[in-house]
């Protein structure tokens, strides 16, 4: 499908002051991203700077957007995912700040491509991703663009691991900053964003009570730990799969139980993935697990539940709640797969709390200002976040919140550079 770059393509203009005051009451948990866009305002760091953003459309987005622009970008967005658009934020964006935006809530195939293809023919020289589709696009289809490019960034560990293979390959083109490397990105955004967000969703799409059920999460990485975290809050029993057997031993130190997936199939009444793979959540699995499972997904791709296998099993598809439809199966088990498989945390609720994100999308700005300094000297690779933009980052945030921390003495600093004073 064909979108026009000229303009915008959104759900409803009419929505724009809606989601003009969406995108100011997520400004009042943001402090370190308002305190980066003064000083960008200021110093236009971005000036003439055309930059290419794929990312989830909701209005603490709408704050980074606004951050570049006030740093002199020339910013076009689209959407990162189908069912992670809030229409009201994508019409204040085009309508209010004149920000091209192509994103629709609900946005089939076709069109999310076409949304893709439609910021691509801005010709931007930075690219700005959340899951690698942008950079994947430039890549597959639209080589001759790749001269043009001079770096970009990635928010998500799904976009991550796909960037570090292309540069393994080496097939990547252009430099990458991974922003969700940040330790004031995936400790924070990842853990407690998602592990908030992703209950938030499962719950607003089932209204069950997590208490006493028995709640599967595949994946202990930081979001794993996060939502582990969680869900035992509510009084779930939490169990964990993993294919790491590091990371497993820590889910088992925390206090949960930790078996096979296919062992926990027939003991889980809720199933959450979080791993950015493939198939974690298979077709024996669901030949296995009880009747009314609940299936979700916080990875970024719909693909970690193999929703194909599920279709080819089922004698009957039907919705049941607004998110949540029941795949009949033949013995009469009925499974319950929650927005389409996609990110439960977005699709079903609002994603990520405005605080996580002021430190991702701070990651973001800086990484951005870093990139337009430093990419002539930066070969094609994936890079992480320097350390004195993540430190910054902490800084801004302790002042925001009020507090403070010790120094160093001189003393203390000579001694921990030291090696002749011991015991």
């Amino acid at each position: 499908m064909k979108v026009s770059s000229k303009g915008s393509d959104v759900k409803d203009m009419n929505l724009a002051a809606q989601g003009q005051d969406l995108i100011d009451w997520a400004a009042r948990e943001m402090p370190v991203l308002n305190l980066i866009r003064a000083r960008f305002t200021k110093e236009q760091p971005l000036k003439g700077l055309k930059l290419a953003a794929c990312l989830h459309v909701t209005s603490e987005t709408a704050n980074l957007m606004l951050t570049l622009k006030a740093g002199g970008a020339d910013v076009v967005l689209c959407a990162s995912n189908p069912l992670s658009t809030n229409d009201a934020v994508a019409a204040a964006l085009a309508g209010q700040h004149m920000i091209s935006t192509y994103a629709i809530r609900g946005e089939d195939n076709d069109t999310y491509y076409g949304h893709i293809e439609a910021v691509l023919d801005h010709l931007p020289v930075m690219t700005m991703d959340d899951g690698a589709d942008l950079v994947s696009v430039l890549h597959k289809s639209r080589q001759n663009q790749l001269g043009e490019i001079i770096g970009g960034t990635e928010e998500t560990t799904t976009g991550v691991v796909r960037l570090r293979a292309m540069a393994e390959r080496g097939v990547l083109r252009y430099p990458i900053v991974a922003v969700n490397e940040a330790d004031t990105k995936h400790m924070f955004d990842n853990r407690y964003g998602t592990g908030q967000s992703t209950i938030d969703g499962i719950i607003r799409a089932t209204n069950v009570l997590l208490a006493g059920k028995t709640f599967v999460i595949a994946g202990y990485g930081w979001v794993g730990r996060g939502l582990a975290s969680r869900a035992k809050g509510h009084g779930a029993d939490v169990v964990v799969t993993e294919v790491d057997s590091v990371k497993a031993l820590e889910a088992a130190m925390d206090g949960f139980r930790v078996m096979t997936m296919g062992e926990a199939a027939r003991e889980g009444d809720i199933f959450v993935t979080v791993t950015g793979d493939v198939n974690v959540i298979d077709r024996h699995h669901f030949e296995a697990m009880k009747d009314g499972a609940i299936l979700a997904n916080s990875g970024h791709f719909n693909s970690e539940i193999n929703l194909k296998a599920l279709d080819e099993m089922a004698t009957g598809v039907r919705q049941v709640r607004p998110s949540v439809q029941e795949y009949k199966l033949g013995d009469g088990r009925r499974l319950h797969v929650l927005s389409e498989g996609r990110l439960i945390n977005l699709a079903a609720a609002e994603g990520h709390p405005a605080a996580v994100m002021d430190m991702s999308f701070a990651n973001q700005a800086l990484c951005a200002e870093y990139m337009a300094k430093n990419a002539s000297t930066l070969e094609n690779k994936v890079y992480d976040v320097p350390a004195d933009i993540d430190a910054e980052v902490a800084r801004l945030k302790l002042k925001a919140m009020g507090i403070e921390i010790d120094t160093l003495t001189e003393e203390q600093q000579r001694y921990l550079t030291s090696w002749e004073e011991g015991t």
